[in-house]
């Protein structure tokens, strides 16, 4: 199955649902995946995003839920991210919130504990 492509010419406007998508152009409002957001660089993107694995090349602004988010070197993120683990790539930018929603092991009694959310506001990434 491949993924839903979106071209550096495009601009649309809606709701995006599937399994994998790639955009390089503009896209506003909502994207609902169940595998893989990839936004190349050049890419401009505001919407509430969920998605499995998110990784950002390009400019977004919004919200981002996802297992895991990958800033990469261009990255430019403004808004709130949810995500069990995040990568953020020398060189991107994040202004914005940030719940870190991964567990820790607890030494004294060897169960999981939720780690508590740290909020990040003007983060250079490194």
């Amino acid at each position: 199955m491949e993924a839903t492509f979106i071209d550096a010419k495009s601009e649309i406007q809606g709701k995006l649902t599937g399994r994998d998508a790639r955009i390089l152009g503009r896209f506003r409002g909502e994207i609902e995946l169940t595998g893989r957001l990839e936004t190349g660089e050049g890419s401009r993107v505001e919407a509430r995003v969920r998605a499995e694995i998110v990784e950002i090349g390009g400019e977004l602004s919004g919200e981002i839920q996802a297992r895991r988010l990958t800033l990469l070197e261009k990255a430019r993120v403004d808004g709130k991210i949810r995500s069990e683990g995040l990568c953020v790539r020398e060189g991107a930018q994040l202004d914005g919130v940030v719940e870190a929603t991964g567990l820790v092991p607890d030494s004294t009694d060897k169960l999981s504990r939720p780690l508590p959310p740290p909020s990040v506001k003007g983060v250079t990434g490194g």
